[in-house]
């Protein structure tokens, strides 16, 4: 059987699965791909595969949420805000179909173009200097002062990581810091 392609986060099998025998919480299936992502729920299945995931049946199952739909760049927890201007079927495609990412802090799941972006991995200095220009506006929209500081510490596994995406419309590179 062919595995899922997540359109959002392409690297999913390198990022959040693990190579792990089992049987799916979700339907019961024997597997050998567990998502070891975050999944907010009342409830902790012991093992998802990613096929629940991408159905959307995790989610269902479960109540819950793989990206919090707050979390997605652009949308509001409060009510009385103005709709997103995002298409709701591209944020519940985030939020009940799209493996997240770990993160130090509430991963942030950022935008363009009025779309998701594609999460393409964490990210180093040397990882972002290609597209260096593209991604300071976002480093210096919360660490103004720092931004260099920042930089200059970010790493794929450190207490600074870049979370690195890209606009599925114009290809430009966004940036999310993810301090520990």
């Amino acid at each position: 059987m062919d595995r899922p392609h997540f359109r959002f986060h392409p690297g999913a099998y390198e990022t959040v699965f693990e190579q792990e025998e089992g049987v799916c919480s979700c339907c019961g299936q024997n597997r050998s791909l567990k998502y070891e992502g975050p999944f907010y729920s009342q409830q902790s299945p012991d093992y998802l595969c990613p096929w629940c995931i991408a159905s959307g049946q995790a989610c269902e199952t479960y109540d819950g949420e793989l990206v919090g739909y707050t979390d997605i760049e652009g949308v509001s927890p409060d009510p009385a805000d103005p709709e997103p201007a995002i298409a709701r079927e591209l944020l519940l495609e985030i939020a009940l179909r799209t493996p997240g990412y770990r993160a130090w802090q509430q991963p942030v799941w950022l935008t363009h173009c009025n779309e998701p972006c594609v999460f393409l991995g964490h990210a180093d200095r040397q990882a972002v200097e290609p597209f260096l220009a593209e991604v300071l506006p976002d480093i210096e929209g919360i660490y103004k002062k720092d931004a260099q500081w920042m930089l200059e510490r970010m790493s794929t596994d450190g207490m600074i990581s870049g979370c690195l995406f890209r606009c599925v419309r114009c290809g430009e590179h966004r940036l999310h810091m993810d301090v520990g």
